[in-house]
């Protein structure tokens, strides 16, 4: 078992400028300590910055009335999330003061942890919060991006740094050191051994191997397992993912007349980049032989009133827009087209949208999907 007297464990927590009077021991827990300020005071720092940009530098993200609110992100997030996060996601976008109450205090969170990182108080119970943080960020957000998943790496890195700082503590220039200084009877306190960071952790040095061991493990099966998951480059050839960070894609579905003759259908922008909307250019009503037996143009889709579109959401929505029927990542809506001119659209079987880049989504007439 790692044992310090109060003496010695005093003197580890001093930030003097010599090492005359410590053990191997107690030499080498004060190079590993100073060896880890960078990840410590980083790692705090990425934190604080999420938290006071919201509340400081940006505060328009947690404003609901403006267009970079955070509920758009999440919503954004929502198709390709993990573990049931998108079921979360979709319940809060659907409840605001429950989505608004959870923001504020996420942002909270994180300025307060990150603020304690860097500062070095209660390091050990901050680096857990930060381990919770980026195993839901992951969960939530890693599947965004295009070839490296930036929030996938973002949050990978932060899941080690954290475990690192649990393990290791803050040990030189924290405050747990000036509460250990101030107090060195601290020192023989279990509780505070396990959530501060000035000193080892209170068990035997097998025990703590077993420990680190158990911590990378975890490490490793979450980062690899959902790295494996989004990209492969593991045990498979590299992929784009269950869910296409870069191409657009659109799942249409419950496709039928209604009594006036008009058409209506639900469609859900489930796959692509936050970057750019989808533009859809055109609509087709199809036969049983795949011919177009009625025709919406963009014009025809961009003249859409919008009481045509019944959005799932109050955030990312389907609208009419300059080049036809508009949407950004996430939105979900039954959309209803005006009765088709042509006596034809009586044989019509299916539905079929076409987006800006030639790409379609088809729907069969009776709600069953075609493709």
């Amino acid at each position: 078992m790692v044992t310090l007297s109060l003496t010695s464990a005093s003197t580890i927590a001093r930030p003097v400028d010599t090492d005359a009077g410590l053990t191997d021991a107690q030499r080498s827990w004060r190079t590993a300590s100073l060896a880890m300020m960078s990840i410590r005071v980083i790692q705090g720092f990425i934190y604080w910055g999420g938290g006071s940009r919201r509340f400081i530098y940006a505060p328009s993200k947690l404003n609901p009335d403006a267009p970079t609110w955070m509920a758009n992100k999440f919503q954004t997030a929502m198709l390709g999330a993990l573990f049931g996060t998108d079921h979360l996601i979709s319940f809060m976008l659907h409840h605001f003061w429950l989505l608004y109450t959870g923001v504020i205090l996420f942002s909270a969170a994180e300025l307060i942890v990150g603020a304690m990182l860097m500062a070095g108080l209660m390091t050990r119970a901050a680096a857990l919060v930060s381990i919770g943080f980026s195993v839901l960020l992951m969960a939530m957000f890693g599947w965004q991006g295009a070839t490296c998943i930036d929030e996938w790496t973002m949050a990978a890195c932060n899941l080690a740094m954290g475990a690192t700082l649990l393990l290791g503590g803050s040990g030189a220039y924290s405050i747990d050191n000036v509460l250990i200084r101030r107090d060195p009877a601290l020192a023989g306190k279990r509780w505070f051994r396990w959530t501060a960071g000035s000193l080892p952790l209170p068990i035997k040095d097998i025990a703590f191997r077993k420990l680190a061991l158990a911590v990378l493990g975890f490490v490793l099966v979450f980062n690899i397992g959902t790295y494996s998951h989004y990209r492969g480059s593991v045990v498979t050839p590299f992929h784009g993912g269950p869910v296409s960070p870069t191409k657009h894609h659109l799942t249409v579905s419950d496709a039928r007349f209604l009594p006036d003759g008009s058409v209506r259908f639900h469609v859900y922008l489930d796959a692509g980049t936050p970057e750019a909307p989808v533009h859809v250019v055109a609509a087709d009503l199809l036969d049983a032989s795949n011919q177009p037996v009625a025709h919406y143009d963009d014009a025809a889709l961009s003249a859409l009133p919008n009481a045509a579109f019944a959005n799932d959401y109050a955030y990312n929505k389907f609208a009419p827009g300059p080049f036809g029927i508009r949407a950004p990542m996430g939105a979900a809506a039954s959309v209803t087209l005006p009765p088709p001119a042509s006596a034809a659209a009586v044989r019509a079987r299916s539905l079929r949208l076409t987006d800006v880049d030639g790409r379609t989504f088809s729907a069969r007439l009776d709600g069953a999907v075609t493709d």
